[in-house]
């Protein structure tokens, strides 16, 4: 393999680099909106062909599935390592995009538009700047016929954004054997930079994230004529109720991955964190400082409201919808807290996903920290807890060790997290171009 005396890069990266800001402004313009309704999804099943032939142009065998649905489109290929006994690397990926009004953008949230530095449009960073870096750099491999040091699987999921029922989960279920030999995996949402202050930079790894349980909550009383006295009242007791959740505030509990971002922070810093003041000193982070905040405690949000069907009727029962993201190891303690918000005259019902953990350390997050070093020398690797989930909570249970690692350089002054499932969504040019060179080296020497 050459490598370019000027670039210190191999020869044909920047090819790479290019296709990375082509390909990913390409899906952008494959409009891959999951509303949760599977009538009206759109975009998938497009979305995978286009992968499929990006793959196939050069050299890539595909494997095309429809998961559990019709147009619930996931690809997988893979490449050959040099040692078939080590365990396979998974990289991956979710096509679909959540819901975008076109009417609070400055570009149409679909056109895919590069202008500013910027590619712009819905599932820039969620996640079709990863599909796009990923995308690149698997074809760079195949074009340049660099062998990786072990099996690389390349897979595109469907339905991540409503909880990969139609996707990942259903994926592991009926065809597990598309991932044989898996033994770790990166996707989102990580490997993104952090400016602390004057300079400082770190890149953030997630190791983990809280568990998702999305609850139904139903009230029952008697219906009857909306003009008379009623003591039971569906619509009422449900509202004490989501107002008494609503207010409630979880115990701070500080995780691993949580305690070790944090002693991080402080040694690039000097800031100290400490536990008597922990959301205020969390607060200095800047934009980050969402995201870390919400891994402290657990949370419930109540989003949804459901009930009645007519102005003068009382309804026999009225339902509220709650999402719940709980800490690892803090289930028990948050469903025995909800029995005393909630009380006894309150069903709830749930469909959950659990949380994923892992630790910061082995040869993989070696190849992490040097692949990023490679390019930004100063800067230097942490690990966090997402709030949110990903794919990773499919794949773990296949023993898989998941992390998220979806390189980028930021400017200083961008609002990252802002922009996930944000308006104006947009990736930086130069961040594509950076993740791509960050890519091959890590799978050169993962």
């Amino acid at each position: 393999m050459q490598v370019s005396e000027q670039t210190n890069t191999p020869s044909g990266l920047s090819l790479a680099e290019d296709e990375a800001v082509r390909i990913t402004s390409e899906l952008i313009r494959i409009d891959t909106t999951n509303t949760g309704d599977a009538d009206t999804v759109v975009g998938e099943r497009a979305a995978a062909e286009y992968v499929a032939e990006q793959l196939s142009e050069v050299g890539y065998e595909v494997t095309y599935v429809e998961s559990g649905a019709p147009g619930r489109a996931n690809v997988i290929a893979r490449l050959a390592g040099s040692d078939p006994s080590r365990g396979a690397l998974l990289v991956h990926g979710h096509l679909d995009v959540v819901p975008a009004d076109a009417s609070e953008w400055s570009v149409h949230p679909f056109s895919g538009a590069v202008q500013d530095d910027y590619v712009w449009g819905r599932g820039a960073v969620d996640m079709k700047d990863m599909l796009g870096m990923s995308i690149a750099v698997a074809r760079h491999f195949k074009r340049n016929q660099i062998v990786p040091p072990r099996d690389i699987v390349f897979a595109f999921f469907a339905d991540e954004e409503a909880g990969s029922w139609y996707g990942s989960q259903w994926l592991v279920e009926h065809r597990p054997e598309l991932f044989e030999g898996v033994t770790e995996a990166i996707s989102e949402v990580g490997g993104f930079s952090v400016t602390f202050k004057d300079g400082v930079r770190a890149y953030l790894v997630e190791t983990a994230e809280k568990g998702i349980a999305w609850m139904t909550l139903r009230v029952r009383g008697r219906a009857g004529h909306g003009s008379m006295l009623h003591e039971d009242n569906a619509v009422s007791k449900l509202a004490a109720a989501v107002t008494r959740l609503g207010q409630h505030r979880f115990p701070i509990v500080l995780t691993d991955s949580v305690r070790e971002f944090l002693a991080g922070v402080s040694e690039m810093t000097g800031w100290d964190f400490p536990e008597d003041d922990l959301e205020g000193s969390v607060a200095k982070l800047g934009a980050i400082s969402r995201i870390v905040g919400a891994t402290l405690r657990d949370t419930a949000n109540p989003t949804m409201l459901q009930a009645g069907y007519k102005a003068n009727v009382i309804p026999s029962v009225a339902e509220a919808t709650v999402d719940c993201r709980i800490l690892p190891g803090r289930q028990e303690a948050f469903e025995r807290e909800l029995d005393e918000i909630l009380g006894p005259d309150v069903e709830r019902e749930w469909r959950g996903l659990p949380p994923v953990e892992t630790t910061f350390d082995g040869a993989l997050v070696d190849a992490m920290t040097s692949s990023i070093a490679a390019e930004d020398p100063a800067a230097r690797t942490l690990p966090y807890m997402l709030s949110g989930g990903t794919d990773g909570k499919a794949l773990s249970r296949l023993g898989i060790r998941c992390f998220g690692f979806a390189p980028l350089r930021l400017p200083a002054d961008l609002d990252f997290s802002a922009l996930f499932h944000g308006v104006d969504e947009r990736v930086p040019v130069d961040g594509l171009k950076f993740g791509v060179r960050v890519l091959d080296r890590f799978l050169r020497s993962s």
